[in-house]
């Protein structure tokens, strides 16, 4: 059973902005701590941002700035604003909660001219 879904990746140009969104069942949302991590073509996975159920946010140092993250409650699902974007952010994002018990299957972000 799916229980996360990412949507909203695509192509954009440099300094252009996206913003991905997740959806996730209740019972996970009201429970988890929801972010994002991103995996470049022979990269690490990266730790992007995270918020919590109190809303604390975290972000990484390459994003901050730029990314904004945000939980809608009543919809269940957390956003990523993604502003300023640059070529390095190409990767495929993933949903996440925190700590990693649920995943999803990833959105292809790819910033290019």
């Amino acid at each position: 059973q799916v229980q996360l879904v990412e949507s909203g990746g695509g192509l954009v140009q440099p300094g252009g902005s996206l913003r991905l969104s997740c959806a996730a069942s209740e019972r996970i949302f009201s429970i988890y701590a929801m972010g994002w991590y991103r995996q470049a073509p022979g990269k690490e996975r990266e730790f992007v941002a995270r918020i919590s159920t109190e809303l604390i946010t975290t972000y990484a140092d390459s994003v901050k700035g730029r990314f904004t993250i945000s939980r809608d409650n009543a919809k269940n699902t957390v956003n990523l604003q993604m502003n300023s974007l640059k070529p390095e952010d190409t990767a495929r994002y993933y949903c996440s909660t925190f700590p990693t018990r649920y995943g999803g299957q990833g959105t292809q972000v790819t910033v290019s001219s």
